[in-house]
């Protein structure tokens, strides 16, 4: 019998079931990220002047900026509760919980007084909310591709994982399109209470998201580890004593597409509005458009990057990127909106050739039993010291160096790490989880440049 012909318990074809995990797990990941990419975008325009409005111009913005870097010093707790129960009690379970923390989180953030209304309870609020976003998208974005992969043909797994990549594209757009919506809409109010509506919206795409997802089943390359009678009984403490190194270079990898997303999706907010008589609701719509693009880019790398080799997609993805550094910040000092939109929608466009070929290619770092682990324990801890710091990075070069470019020297760092983790990293997907723990994971069996 094919995997094509299996039938799960409630009589549903596997192919019908994957379709379905895959539509589940793109569904789930862009409200999660709707709701992450909420905050970065209120970060920038919105909470400087609400929750810090005492602070000079530059700390009120460092301190936004440092509210929104919690959530990223969040993520590796998330990673590793939602790491155990995922590679505990299933893929399934712990999705429908981080939805359900991210989702209550973001309401409430949207019913949150101000600091004109209850003073340093404010932002101590607002933070303490920004933990609970980190500790929920911790455990989801792992957790997401893992289930739609781990449903789909294993010939096409780069184009499987990349789909719910594409939803964090997805959710970006949405958030900024929520955005730029009630600013054009609510007007001169938005700062009183038209900012609160997208968060609020949150609750409606939570109960859609988690019916979806309750909908699903296990994965089968889960079941057979728990037929196989090979559950962790502590995955993230395994993860570390065997695969530390491989940790350290999902964590890599994550820098060359984490940082110069960071720094276009959230710090050029802030900094063309600041620096340019540029509104913040233009800003929002080039990140709306750049988004919106991204839903079909990302997924086309990762079906690409099943016919070139996902490793050797990454590294093309890197190049490209670092060719585009500096010219992209030089469109940006101009100035002018047009070079703007230009420059941002052309380094969209090469961060997605990393977006779509970069969850399948972290995933197979990890044999099954121990992947939700390993995978969300790299990819956090990595986006902590990346995406998590760049946008204050950012703010403090300028501050100290009076020039853009140094933003550029900065772009060009994180690519230079992301390429030297990806060469690193090995692949373990097809190789016998007792295998490569007898080994001490000592050399790769089965590892594939264009696997």
């Amino acid at each position: 019998m094919t995997n094509e012909t299996l039938y799960v318990e409630n009589g549903i074809s596997r192919k019908k079931m994957a379709r379905r995990a895959l539509v589940g797990s793109t569904f789930g990941t862009i409200i999660e990220f709707y709701d992450f990419f909420l905050y970065a975008t209120a970060s920038a325009v919105v909470f400087p002047k609400l929750f810090f409005p005492n602070s000079d111009p530059f700390i009120a913005t460092m301190l936004s900026f440092a509210t929104l870097a919690t959530g990223f010093l969040a993520r590796p707790i998330g990673a590793a509760i939602f790491g155990h129960f995922g590679d505990r009690i299933g893929r399934k379970k712990a999705l429908i919980y981080t939805l359900w923390l991210m989702g209550i989180s973001s309401t409430v953030m949207g019913l949150l007084p101000s600091f004109s209304t209850v003073g340093i309870w404010a932002p101590i609020m607002l933070i303490i909310l920004r933990i609970l976003q980190g500790i929920g998208v911790g455990g989801e974005w792992a957790g997401s591709i893992l289930l739609s992969m781990e449903w789909g043909d294993r010939k096409k797994k780069g184009f499987a994982a990349s789909v719910p990549n594409a939803g964090v594209g997805a959710g970006m757009l949405l958030s900024s399109a929520t955005v730029g919506l009630c600013i054009s809409l609510t007007g001169d109010t938005f700062y009183v209470w038209g900012w609160r509506i997208p968060f609020i919206c949150s609750l409606l795409l939570l109960i859609v998201g988690v019916m979806i997802r309750t909908k699903i089943s296990e994965t089968p390359e889960f079941k057979r580890v728990t037929d196989g009678d090979q559950i962790a009984k502590a995955p993230i403490l395994e993860v570390f004593k065997l695969y530390p190194k491989q940790v350290l270079y999902v964590g890599m990898v994550k820098f060359s597409q984490h940082v110069p997303n960071a720094i276009f999706a959230t710090f050029m907010i802030t900094y063309v509005t600041n620096n340019f008589h540029i509104g913040s609701g233009y800003m929002v719509n080039v990140i709306a458009i750049g988004s919106m693009q991204s839903m079909f880019t990302i997924s086309l790398f990762g079906y690409l990057s099943d016919k070139v080799g996902i490793k050797r997609m990454y590294i093309v993805g890197i190049i490209a990127a670092l060719i585009w550094a500096f010219p992209y910040i030089g469109l940006i000092n101009t100035g002018k909106p047009i070079l703007i939109l230009l420059a941002t929608i052309i380094i969209f466009f090469l961060h997605d050739i990393q977006a779509g070929s970069q969850p399948a290619l972290v995933a197979q770092a990890f044999p099954a039993r121990l992947r939700y682990s390993g995978v969300s324990l790299g990819y956090q801890l990595g986006a902590v010291f990346s995406g998590g710091i760049a946008p204050m990075v950012c703010a403090y070069l300028i501050h100290t160096t009076g020039t853009l470019y140094s933003v550029a020297v900065y772009i060009v760092l994180s690519l230079v790490i992301g390429f030297v983790g990806t060469i690193l990293l090995k692949n373990y997907s097809g190789t016998e989880s007792s295998t490569i723990e007898k080994e001490n994971i000592l050399e790769p069996m089965g590892s594939n440049v264009n696997a």
